[in-house]
């Protein structure tokens, strides 16, 4: 796998906002017939290929025709990806955080201001060749 020189991967989850949670589960899993996809034991979403598709209900956006997914890129570390942008001069608007999923997460502006999320495993991980 070729990554980054600031260890970004591709992309792992895009966040879909949602206003019926029971309903949107239902539309996922049953019409779509979309696998649940869990990390360490919790559900995050719906598993397409090595993304999560993830639904939102307690999120600032609402659902809408107009493309609005949340973007999450995988890394190897997030806290050196941080240090990295932040050395090229990227604004971080969210620092890294643990959460209790087992994972790192964190997010930055790109130049127009969009909001880009980047994750990792609590753990270092070393890059593997495919």
């Amino acid at each position: 796998m070729t990554t980054l020189s600031l260890g970004l991967q591709h992309v792992r989850v895009v966040a879909l906002a949602v206003t019926d949670m029971a309903r949107a589960t239902k539309f996922y899993g049953e019409t779509l017939g979309l696998a649940p996809a869990y990390e360490h034991g919790i559900m995050l979403g719906y598993g397409l290929g090595p993304n999560i598709l993830m639904l939102k209900d307690d999120w600032y956006g609402t659902p809408t025709a107009e493309p609005n997914p949340r973007i999450t890129l995988a890394c190897d570390y997030a806290p050196d990806t941080a240090a990295f942008l932040q050395a090229r001069g990227v604004t971080i608007a969210d620092a890294v955080v643990a959460i209790e999923e087992g994972f790192y997460i964190g997010s930055f502006l790109d130049s127009e201001g969009n909001k880009l999320w980047f994750c990792s495993p609590l753990q270092r991980q070393e890059n593997q060749p495919e």
